[in-house]
């Protein structure tokens, strides 16, 4: 009898696949089906900074008073605030598997006081969603780091619950921003973020938005990191994201040394019903494989487990085209 159990950022959860901050998880009868389906934990839609703002924009453009302008933006900021934390209250009232909120932000103002809510309302951890795309030639990469430092260091002060911090995949040395974040007191990452992208429309001359899914060969840039990361920060738990899609890229996640996965795309192409697909997946490879829990083969590929770890530094196709041409 195989366990599927597992723990990420110190919560116990009944498998290892987590249904991913989206519009999936915006209806509370949607996460109890997650639920029933074998999700071990659930992260809420993000509440994000940069619709607060660009509400407030909106409503703020026309006004030349100081005072109406200060009541709307704190209007606003409030209304949105207040509806995140009445859903997260209402969504930990109806299933029984850890709730992880989620905040996307770009600076480290008010999102700190906003994470007090938030934990007052009964999430059980919360998950730091930050990106700031660098448009500015005079802004030092290291600038842009310390952004994510600064909000890290403010959060450990004012919450108790676990912190996770989603990062995406344009670092320079991703594996010293996941250290970095450990010492400031982060307890997992979540890699990677996907993040809308740009398209050209050739016949309407318009900027569109590209694919919004994921597919599965995402999954190999992520297995690098988490291979890599799982044994040069190993205290750190990660949940592999973007590009699992099945329960084969499940079972790689893991053996690479993730504690955990987040599903997004596979389940808005194949219902809830895949999460149990994935997990019976699961199940069947472990008990071919003699694994009676997931510890028994948690990290067991990753850079520091492998006979030859260059395999996961490897960039080049030189050894695999040389011969071709």
């Amino acid at each position: 009898m195989t366990n599927i159990t597992t723990t990420y950022l110190g919560l116990s959860l009944k498998s290892p696949l987590i249904i991913s901050s989206s519009g999936l998880n915006s209806s509370i009868d949607r996460v109890k089906k997650y639920e029933q389906m074998g999700a071990g934990a659930v992260v809420l839609k993000s509440l994000f900074e940069e619709q607060i703002m660009h509400e407030i924009d909106n409503l703020t453009q026309y006004s030349d008073y100081t005072e109406a302008t200060d009541y709307l933006k704190a209007y606003v900021t409030s209304n949105n605030v207040s509806s995140y934390v009445e859903m997260i209250k209402q969504v930990k009232a109806s299933v029984t598997i850890p709730v992880i909120a989620s905040i996307n932000c770009v600076g480290a103002s008010q999102w700190i006081s906003f994470a007090s809510q938030i934990q007052e309302a009964g999430a059980d951890a919360l998950e730091v969603n930050v990106f700031m795309l660098p448009t500015d030639t005079q802004r030092t990469p290291a600038e842009m780091e310390e952004i994510y430092f600064t909000i890290a260091n403010k959060l450990s002060q004012v919450v108790t619950i676990p912190i996770a911090f989603k990062l995406g995949t344009h670092f320079t040395n991703p594996l010293r921003i996941i250290e970095q974040l450990w010492h400031r007191k982060a307890k997992g990452v979540v890699l990677f973020n996907r993040f809308f992208e740009p398209d050209i429309d050739i016949n309407t001359m318009k900027i569109t938005p590209a694919a919004i899914f994921s597919n599965p060969a995402d999954l190999r840039n992520t297995l690098r990191w988490v291979g890599m990361a799982n044994h040069l920060i190993p205290k750190i738990d990660i949940s592999a994201s973007t590009g699992v899609h099945d329960g084969e890229a499940l079972i790689k996640a893991i053996l690479a040394g993730a504690s955990s996965v987040q599903v997004c795309s596979a389940i808005y192409k194949n219902g809830p019903a895949h999460i149990e697909s994935m997990l019976n997946t699961l199940s069947s490879w472990m008990n071919s494989k003699g694994y009676k829990s997931i510890n028994d083969f948690k990290g067991l590929m990753n850079y520091g487990q492998i006979e030859n770890p260059s395999l996961y530094e490897r960039s080049q196709f030189m050894k695999y085209y040389s011969n071709y041409e």
